[in-house]
């Protein structure tokens, strides 16, 4: 079957066959990005220290290039889930719903671009000849400097986007009839905590803490996506009061 044949069946499938895609997606989202946090960045960088980061990365180049391959993988798998949530919600209120998908889209285009940084290392460390004016210290500073700037997007700009749409995320679980409120209060709370990051001092201050939110909200919205789908008779009735 080829692709166009199959999101055509996805785009006609049943609203709970959707919503189970849908939290499939946010799995796939979920672990890739636990993987290169905690697998691949978490253990190669060191914090102010360029040179044993540089080593790391040099010494585990492999693990380097797969977790730039899992950033790319989560974030088009978000992009996947952000298209079947707007279908979910479009019931509940359409515009709300395409304003929450445009901001993911905008924190996923940020964030993949941020991603990019992470191949700098790799480039400034490759030895190419035209870097030869550097000297190695500089080399591995700057290759830091470029991971840094990769964090203060990601964080700074990309997180403050998918605050946003968790929050009207949360508001149109909230107002609808087909999943629990209180995933849809979570989803409030987290996208709350995302925003934090809008002041880097302040969300470094309330950190690991202010990740509770986040990641008890999306984990339990992935869950019940995925294992229970939605209320496909409550979901037509809205969907028919919306018509």
């Amino acid at each position: 079957m080829s692709t166009a044949a199959r999101m055509e069946r996805i785009a006609g499938a049943s609203p709970r066959f959707k919503a189970r895609i849908a939290g499939a997606f946010y799995l796939v989202t979920t672990l890739t990005r636990m993987f290169v946090e905690i697998f691949v960045r978490n253990r190669l960088v060191v914090s102010d220290g360029a040179a044993a980061t540089a080593t790391n990365i040099l010494a585990h180049e492999s693990l380097w290039r797969w977790g730039f391959a899992a950033d790319i993988l989560a974030f088009a798998s978000y992009v996947a889930l952000t298209a079947l949530l707007y279908e979910l919600f479009k019931p509940v209120n359409r515009s709300v719903s395409l304003v929450a998908a445009f901001f993911s889209l905008v924190a996923c285009a940020v964030q993949a671009v941020s991603s990019l940084f992470h191949l700098a290392p790799l480039v400034l460390l490759g030895g190419t000849p035209y870097l030869r004016a550097f000297n190695v210290e500089q080399l591995q500073a700057l290759a830091l400097v470029f991971l840094r700037l990769r964090a203060a997007a990601y964080h700074s700009i990309g997180l403050v986007f998918f605050g946003l749409y968790c929050l009207l995320i949360g508001y149109l679980i909230f107002r609808s009839t087909f999943l629990p409120r209180i995933t849809g209060v979570l989803m409030i709370l987290a996208g709350l905590s995302y925003l934090t990051f809008l002041s880097p001092p302040l969300a470094q201050s309330l950190q690991p803490y202010i990740l509770i939110f986040p990641g008890v909200g999306q984990i339990s919205l992935t869950l019940w996506l995925l294992v229970i789908g939605v209320n496909v008779q409550r979901w037509k009735e809205q969907a028919g009061t919306a018509v």
